[in-house]
């Protein structure tokens, strides 16, 4: 007979409560009991993943990396938790499953003598009956399929020899359940050390079987499964997700890269190097940074991804994390030999391809290298029609809080800065480029800026790590919707593709410069700008992203490929797996705004265009 807890060490109560509270208003159940216990669900599912024992292993972080959880220190008010859970949420959900996730002792099949990696052992049971029998077959599935670091699964049946083994088993009474025990393959044999990047690989996998399971359950217990096992996943982000995401803002929104590595003397400059004779390189002057790099630096790692129970938001985190740093990196390098090569580690190299379709433009796009400077419209007119675009949205969304600045410490041009728009003061720009610009700059910079803000989390605001190719690619797109793409356009962008592979091979500023003038053609002022923009900071390779990045974004609509999940916020190609995921768990709202031009009647042909496949040279339109 078992023995009966203590209702001093019993919560029964306080989670028939909670479950009432769930069923009743929603309101995600999160308890800490006794000593160490804790019952997290953040919605009704058919689930339960169960931890037992006091260790904050690898399966601790499997199992609260799910959306309903147990930990708990014995098993015996495991198992009386888990029956309770089970007994409500199979009425409410017409099935419940348990998954019981725990380590075996050691890596048995790893020992000195052996010439290769071997595989790794997971250990696998379950009740008796076809739903259960239909996860395990599942999991085996799911797991065996996936290798970590070069070793295999090999899946067995788990066959416990002490009570101490089956934990969990002899607790569940009738309740569904699956077992499974993996080997710490994680741990540096012979220590207490571990590989944090095996065991990132291993937690991640176990939850992804570890769903399908569950999905598989669903559909042999005669339940309409989830359209993805994914969305099973977590809807709700804990408060340390929280707490972490905003100490990354708060260290992101101390500086504006782009701000601080452009020179604030491009006018000057450029007086100076024409009184030169375009061969001496011009003195540049940067703002000073107002802050030290160290103590932000500081700050930054001192924010803890230890603790945020879910491996697809500890990544993005974690990335966007080692972005800033190298940022905060280049800054300290500004004006030193030491810029260039932190760049290239930020923003990549010019690969062969990009340069070779570089040059194809500037050969069949031909410009005239004597053309006069026409006067356009100036920093006054540009920044009022910006005002009306934003009105415009604003009127649609009344969140769209953007403003415009005029800046004289500026090249000529525009440029967002969180939920700024900045007009330099020595803009110069052709009438039939303005809405293009404005499309460029507030129809997916800005735009993006403010979906991202609702997301709930300001990494979808201030951008995923790597964000910046695809934001450039889809702002050259709109440009091109809206019948702004010109020759000398598409040419400037092809340009700033070989200045980049010009000045990452070693060129000076003056060989880049001749480079362009006099080998494609780019008028003097027209070289210049993009020599500057190239060479800033001490040299900058960020500029090959807008070619790079609307060839992605035109593969991506040939492809079949949807422009919606690009407006939820500012997200990379890389990380378009992820955002589905997030997708498919609840985690992201729909775009509260699409861009205005892709409702108009002039950019619905070209989009269609597009999507049938066209390259960069053909979004000209003579």
């Amino acid at each position: 007979m078992k023995p009966k807890l203590v209702e001093a060490a019993s919560p029964l109560a306080e989670i028939e409560a909670d479950l009432d509270a769930l069923f009743q208003d929603r309101k995600p159940i999160r308890r800490e009991f006794g000593d160490g216990n804790r019952l997290h669900i953040d919605r009704p599912l058919p689930f339960l993943c169960v931890h037992v024992g006091s260790q904050q292993d690898a399966a601790f972080q499997i199992v609260s990396a799910n959306a309903s959880y147990l930990i708990a220190a014995e098993s015996g008010v495991a198992g009386e938790v888990a029956r309770l859970v089970a007994r409500r949420m199979h009425d409410h959900c017409g099935a419940f499953l348990v998954l019981d996730i725990g380590e075996l002792a050691e890596d048995r099949f790893l020992t000195e003598d052996v010439p290769f990696l071997p595989p790794f052992e997971i250990a696998l049971s379950s009740g008796d009956t076809a739903a259960e029998k239909a996860a395990l077959k599942r999991f085996a599935t799911a797991a065996s399929g996936r290798e970590a670091k070069y070793r295999t699964p090999r899946v067995d049946e788990f066959i416990p020899t002490t009570r101490a083994e089956a934990r969990l088993s002899d607790d569940l009474g009738d309740v569904a359940r699956l077992t499974v025990r993996f080997a710490p393959i994680y741990r540096v044999p012979g220590s207490e050390r571990v590989y944090p990047e095996l065991r990132d690989l291993v937690v991640a996998n176990m939850v992804d079987s570890a769903l399908q399971a569950v999905s598989a359950f669903l559909k042999a217990s005669k339940l309409e499964p989830p359209a993805t096992h994914r969305s099973l996943g977590r809807r709700a982000y804990i408060d340390a997700v929280v707490r972490a995401d905003r100490a990354l803002d708060s260290v992101a929104s101390t500086f504006d890269f782009l701000l601080a590595v452009t020179p604030i003397n491009a006018e000057p400059a450029w007086r100076e190097f024409q009184a030169g004779g375009f061969e001496h390189v011009p003195a540049l002057l940067y703002r000073p940074l107002e802050f030290e790099v160290a103590a932000q630096k500081r700050k930054l790692y001192s924010v803890s991804l230890d603790h945020l129970e879910d491996p697809l938001l500890t990544t993005l985190l974690s990335q966007k994390q080692q972005e800033l740093d190298l940022q905060l990196s280049l800054l300290a390098a500004r004006e030193t030999p030491r810029f260039v090569e932190l760049g290239r580690a930020l923003y990549g190299s010019v690969e062969p391809s990009l340069a070779a379709r570089a040059r194809a433009i500037l050969e069949k796009a031909p410009g005239d290298a004597s053309a006069a400077r026409q006067e356009g419209l100036g920093a006054d007119a540009v920044a009022a029609a910006a005002r009306d675009m934003i009105a415009g949205y604003r009127a649609a969304y009344s969140d769209f809080d953007a403003s415009v600045e005029i800046r004289g410490d500026l090249p000529a041009g525009l440029l967002v800065s969180r939920n700024l728009l900045l007009v330099s003061r020595d803009t110069n720009l052709p009438p039939e480029r303005l809405t293009a610009l404005l499309s460029h700059e507030i129809g997916v910079h800005l735009l993006t800026y403010f979906n991202g803000d609702a997301q709930g989390l300001a990494i979808f605001r201030n951008g995923l790590a790597g964000y910046e190719g695809m934001q450039e690619g889809l702002a050259v797109l709109a440009e091109y919707l809206v019948g702004g793409m010109t020759a000398a356009r598409l040419r400037l962008i092809a340009a700033r593709v070989i200045a980049c592979q010009a000045m990452l091979a070693g060129a000076t500023f003056e060989e880049t410069f001749r480079i362009l003038h006099q080998d494609f053609g780019l008028d003097e002022r027209t070289a210049f700008n993009v020599v500057l923009r190239v060479f800033r900071g001490g040299g900058l390779a960020k500029d090959a992203i807008y070619l790079r990045g609307v060839v992605q974004v035109l593969d991506h609509l040939r492809n079949g490929g949807s422009l919606t999940p690009f407006w939820i916020g500012k997200i990379s190609a890389a990380h378009f797996g992820a955002i589905q995921e997030l997708n498919a768990r609840g985690l992201l709202r729909a775009p509260r705004l699409e861009p205005a031009f892709l409702s108009s009647d002039a950019a619905r042909p070209r989009l269609k265009r597009a999507m049938a496949g066209i390259d960069p040279i053909d979004m000209v339109e003579t």
